[in-house]
């Protein structure tokens, strides 16, 4: 069973936030746990998307597909780490998730600004963990 934590002594989520963020998250025994690799923006054919935008879209697909096969869903997202390489692009990306993951159940979440990924055209990575 997953439980958000959002005690009283802890500053609340801004309301434009609350469904896609939350300052913890928990899982109780017995659980199933799945820890994803940082995806990136390249499709299933090898092409890395263009801009920052259809890369996000691209990685989340990914994370999406991954957890299909772990036969799970965005519900069970415990944990997101986003990592993205202009902080100009934090606007967009809460754009996207607003679009893509604000479902209610929102997951514990850090972001990072960091100077390069693994290949000079990535401009983002998602990394996930998930609990059933």
């Amino acid at each position: 069973m997953l439980k958000r934590l959002a005690p009283d002594t802890v500053r609340e989520v801004p309301a434009q936030f609350q469904g896609i963020y939350v300052h913890g998250t928990q899982i109780e025994a017995p659980a199933r746990l799945v820890c994803l690799s940082g995806q990136i923006g390249v499709a299933p054919d090898g092409k890395t998307r263009a801009g920052f935008k259809d890369q996000c879209n691209q990685a989340i697909d990914n994370v999406e597909a991954l957890l299909a096969d772990a036969d799970m869903t965005t519900a069970d997202i415990l944990r997101v780490t986003y990592f993205v390489t202009e902080a100009d692009n934090l606007a967009a990306l809460s754009e996207v998730r607003q679009a893509r993951w604000n479902q209610g159940h929102a997951p514990a979440v850090t972001t990072l600004v960091v100077a390069a990924l693994a290949a000079p055209d990535l401009l983002v990575e998602i990394e996930v963990t998930a609990a059933r």
